[in-house]
């Protein structure tokens, strides 16, 4: 798959303005926008499946239809999964698994990063993803982090302290898309 060099340009204030080289994403939410850094260079297998799927060019089982389809897997979908002061998580199930990337230098040593969801078994993650809202050692290993959100975590915490039911968010929050960007090296 072959990516083209964009300047990537936010609505938002400049001061949040990622500067740095590398692959974005930027999730468009009903509270407003997430950009994380994807973590290409340490978890590629994970980066190429998010990318793919967020871009529709890798097909997916639609569970509604029951048939493979290739179009963008986040459009319009919810973050269906919450665990306050942890992660919000959103991608619906969608017949792809990969294998985890579990890198001892990708640390859930912090908020803000961001892992391919798995039934916590090994390499069974696929299409699913979350968003951590603190430091959650305990997941170290057990997940692949193929990103790093670097704005808009304020958007994150706020999607995070929603009402649940559980883990399930009583309204919850919709990712309306997820736009996959570069910056190019000046």
């Amino acid at each position: 798959m072959r990516l083209s060099c964009v300047l990537l340009v936010f609505s938002s204030v400049s001061a949040q303005t990622p500067t740095s080289p590398g692959l974005y994403a930027v999730f468009h939410t009903s509270q407003g926008d997430i950009t994380a850094k994807l973590e290409e260079k340490y978890t590629p297998i994970a980066v190429r499946n998010f990318v793919a799927l967020a871009q529709g060019a890798k097909p997916w089982f639609d569970v509604e239809t029951k048939t493979m389809v290739k179009r963008p897997l986040y459009d319009n979908v919810p973050f269906h999964r919450v665990i306050p002061g942890e992660m919000i998580q959103a991608g619906p199930n969608c017949g792809i698994r990969i294998p985890d990337e579990l890198l001892p230098g990708l640390r859930f040593d912090r908020a803000g990063k961001l892992a391919v969801a798995n039934t916590g078994d090994p390499d069974t993650g696929g299409c699913q993803f979350f968003i951590t809202t603190d430091a959650v050692p305990r997941w170290n290993q057990k997940y692949t982090i193929f990103g790093e959100v670097v704005a808009g975590q304020d958007v994150v915490n706020k999607i995070n302290r929603g009402p649940v039911h559980d883990d399930k968010p009583l309204d919850p929050v919709k990712l309306i898309s997820v736009a996959i960007e570069r910056i190019a090296k000046r």
